[in-house]
């Protein structure tokens, strides 16, 4: 392995060979062997991406047939894991976010040779790492499912317990007690399969190994079955883990040989009776198996999901006997096209699958589509009826870079799923090969199309939190939050999308989107007899928008709400980058009777600058304070001295975060004015607290 490592094996693009040359030379000349192919265009990237397994990729930013762009583009289609690094002739720092958000790992000018040996030392010295990661999480899968394995298949009855619960038992530990399924003994704690004479018994028993944590331990106890049968058991004990937790593994034994319960444990057969095929079980050990594979020998494979589109329909024609006959029908037409090399798996009432390493995606799309055309043009003939079938078929690839099997075969399923989504597929009876990068977790680099679209698709939510006054005054405050649902139903805040340097307009009419609507709300909560006062968060381009404060002004007379039900919050750091606009901001808003927090509060290096120059008239203290004085006595007094430095400037203080009753005290004595968090109440849909219990 270390030698094989050794050389960098490298991929350049580059419409100059003397410069690819160069390129070489510079890295041989660094003291790295140095092994180099230069693409010269798509087809031949795809069959050196195939025929072996590269370290970095090299891209000049020239104008070229095969640009930069494409490269990486196909890298990511493939689900390669190969640094990309750009080499520009001028420096763009727009070109240079680009391709970062794009999936590069650096872009460099050309001529800044000492700057790119750096850069291409850390990343092979990254990659390095995430190929050693990635072996030793599937040897420690491997181990994981050999330990699995010999626990299942022990005739010894073995169960793990926590807190007095079960929460694993293997096959001969549920056939000792009389349970058939592991979901009903999970829910009876250990003191329930005893008798009431040995409960007591047990109790100083695991009392003792608590304090003598000696493991093998043993005790006779009788075990009372779910069939209310009683049998004499030798117990023993030892600490263990379990899904990462700390716990304690049980052993029993009958007192005397007793040939029922020395009966193995009988392996589940891995073929599924109807078809004949290979089962779900089967198919995802032999799935985590490609997986392994392709990580350790650089062998590339796919997966197809077949689903029947039909199915459900074609089933109320023919009925259930009929149904079984139609799913022979086809397991047969899958082993007609599919060949040897092709392991075939039943998954489920309609769903197939087709597994295949090594072999390459073009290969599984060949097979897929012959299997599509044959499902579709063969006449299934039930019982004098003919029934007519069409498949979706989902492909996945698998690689070096390829998810748990379970993953995987979800992504088999989601573009097996996606299909109907094409145009001229809505019915299914089509192929869809899943591309990561278009099932991405929302990220900059489609943030702010995706918050548009998700505020013109009215996918944004308030929710409210309620922010209690510590001295019992009654008052009514919340301050207000906005959530995106992403397309799978995900809320996450929007403005953690945000690209980290604008565009200014998108956060802007985030801003004006939240306060709109929570004017309206608000009108309608006060209208019903609540003094109620909101917080509303505002970034650093509403800061800077000088048309905010007459629009607000337009906003609110439109929603008859004074100005003072409304509490503008502005982070410290905000307040500190943009000190004139803040102050300036802050006297616009106290002209209509609105007021002004700082949050974040604490965390400059001169925090009460800030106050010089801004006139706050709430101040919300970051929320690290909070954690760090439930953990020692030093930042109970700092935080003591800075609420009275605090109100000494006459302000209120807010203290957020507050998780649990063991602060109170504190912030009490701290003279603390507000208090929120979780302890409270999270943050609802509704402004529905009861203040009246405060």
């Amino acid at each position: 392995m270390q030698k094989k490592n050794s050389t960098v094996h490298l991929l350049i693009l580059d419409p100059s060979q003397n410069d690819a040359e160069t390129l070489i030379s510079l890295l041989r000349n660094s003291g790295k062997a140095t092994r180099a192919h230069r693409i010269t265009s798509e087809e031949d990237l795809e069959e050196a991406l195939k025929a072996s397994n590269w370290d970095l990729l090299l891209a000049r930013d020239l104008e070229q047939e095969f640009t930069p762009d494409d490269v990486l583009a196909t890298v990511k289609r493939l689900d390669k894991d190969i640094p990309f690094i750009l080499l520009t002739d001028e420096h763009s720092r727009e070109r240079s976010v680009n391709i970062l958000r794009a999936g590069a790992q650096d872009a460099i000018p050309f001529e800044h040779t000492d700057h790119l040996v750096l850069v291409v030392k850390r990343e092979l010295a990254a990659l390095d790492e995430r190929r050693k990661r990635r072996a030793l999480e599937s040897h420690l899968r491997e181990a994981e499912q050999r330990c699995q394995l010999l626990l299942e298949s022990s005739k010894d009855a073995i169960a793990y317990i926590n807190d007095g619960m079960h929460i694993y038992a293997n096959q001969s530990y549920m056939e000792f007690l009389g349970y058939d399924d592991i979901d009903d003994l999970i829910c009876i704690p250990v003191l329930d399969t005893l008798t009431p004479d040995s409960q007591e018994k047990y109790k100083e028993f695991m009392k003792a190994f608590a304090e003598e944590r000696k493991d093998g331990m043993t005790m006779n106890f009788t075990t009372r079955r779910s069939d209310d049968h009683e049998l004499n058991v030798t117990m023993s004990v030892s600490a263990a883990t379990y899904d990462g937790e700390s716990c304690t593994q049980i052993v029993l034994l009958p007192e005397h040989s007793d040939a029922e319960l020395e009966e193995k444990l009988k392996q589940i057969s891995s073929q599924d009776l109807l078809t004949g095929l290979y089962n779900r079980q089967h198919l995802m050990a032999e799935l985590a198996g490609a997986i392994s594979a392709a990580g350790k020998e650089n062998q590339t494979g796919a997966l197809a999901y077949i689903a029947l589109d039909n199915f459900q329909s074609a089933r109320s024609q023919v009925g259930i006997s009929g149904a079984d006959l139609l799913l022979g029908d086809m397991a047969n037409l899958l082993k007609e096209h599919a060949g040897d090399t092709v392991t075939l798996a039943r998954l489920g009432d309609d769903a197939f699958c087709a597994l295949c390493l090594p072999c390459d995606e073009n290969k599984m799309i060949s097979l897929a589509e012959d299997v599509r055309k044959a499902v579709d043009d063969h006449l299934f003939d039930i019982n004098g009826l003919t029934v007519p079938l069409t498949v979706s078929i989902g492909i996945a690839a698998i690689t070096e870079n390829s998810p748990k099997a379970e993953e995987l075969m979800g992504r088999a399923h989601i573009a097996s799923a996606d299909v109907r989504k094409q145009k001229g597929h809505e019915n299914g009876n089509g192929i869809l090969v899943y591309n990561p990068a278009d099932y991405e977790t929302l990220d900059e680099t489609n943030s702010v199309e995706a918050i548009l679209k998700a505020l013109d698709d009215n996918r944004f939510r308030l929710l409210f939190q309620p922010i209690i006054n510590l001295r019992g005054e009654g008052e009514e405050h919340y301050e207000a939050f906005v959530r995106m649902l992403t397309k799978d139903d995900e809320e996450v805040s929007p403005y953690d999308f945000l690209p980290p340097m604008g565009p200014s307009d998108t956060a802007i009419k985030i801003d004006r989107w939240v306060i709109l609507q929570t004017i309206k709300q608000l009108s309608s909560h006060r209208s019903r007899g609540h003094d109620t006062r909101l917080f509303l968060n505002i970034t650093a381009e509403t800061l800077q928008d000088k048309t905010f404060t007459p629009w607000l002004s337009v906003a609110l007379k439109a929603a008859r709400l004074p100005g003072d039900s409304l509490i503008f919050q502005i982070r410290e750091g905000d307040a500190n980058k943009y000190m004139k606009q803040a102050k300036d901001f802050t006297k616009a808003v106290h002209e209509l009777h609105s007021k002004v927090s700082i949050s974040q509060f604490g965390c400059a290096l001169d925090p009460f600058n800030t106050l010089k120059h801004i006139d706050t008239d709430y101040v919300k203290i970051d929320g690290s304070f909070t954690e760090e004085i439930q953990k020692n006595d030093e930042a109970k007094e700092e935080v003591k001295e800075l609420v009275k430095s605090l109100q000494n400037a006459g302000k209120l203080t807010i203290i957020p975060l507050v998780e649990n009753a063991s602060v109170l005290a504190t912030l009490w004595q701290a003279g603390v004015n507000y208090i929120q968090g979780y302890y409270l109440q999270a943050p609802v849909p509704e402004m529905n607290y009861d203040f009246g219990d405060n």
